[in-house]
């Protein structure tokens, strides 16, 4: 299963103490740093973005989330996209979203094929999926998908 992100801006959503403006260097152009990695780099507003980023509204209403990150419609989106650190670029947020019968999302897994959910039965299948999945991440996503969905999950 080929990852995709899907822009509904969660993995960004409490990378406001990690991502940092120190300085606008222009318009849309910024001296920023990555804080986990120590690594400054310039970030520029992608240009078919910028109208986004004039936009402060959701950084003032999400003081956590990450300065770059802008709602778009029903998605959020990074407006430094081309610009951004290494470790944003290859940051994989949720790689499925594991839903009961109805439809209901009953939990994620995340990049690292970990399985996140409040639900009792579901988080035992979790401890389940780690005894017995395949070491390689590229044969255990399908794995996890055909366990999933034959324990009545749909997983998308």
């Amino acid at each position: 299963m080929v990852f995709t992100c899907r822009q509904c801006g969660e993995c960004c959503m409490y990378l406001g103490d990690y991502i940092v403006i120190e300085q606008q260097l222009g318009p849309f152009t910024f001296a920023a740093e990555s804080v986990s990695t120590g690594t400054p780099f310039i970030a520029e507003i992608d240009e078919d973005k910028r109208h986004l980023f004039a936009d402060h509204t959701f950084p003032d209403q999400h003081p956590s989330a990450c300065r770059f990150l802008r709602p778009d419609g029903d998605l959020c989106r990074c407006t430094i996209h081309r610009d951004s650190p290494v470790q944003c670029k290859f940051y994989r947020c949720v790689v499925m979203r594991v839903l009961d019968a109805k439809g209901n999302l009953m939990g994620t897994v995340r990049g690292t094929l970990g399985l996140h959910t409040e639900d009792p039965a579901l988080r035992a299948l979790g401890e389940e999926i780690v005894r017995k999945r395949p070491k390689a991440d590229a044969d255990a996503e399908p794995w996890i998908v055909a366990f999933l969905t034959s324990k009545g999950y749909r997983v998308e």
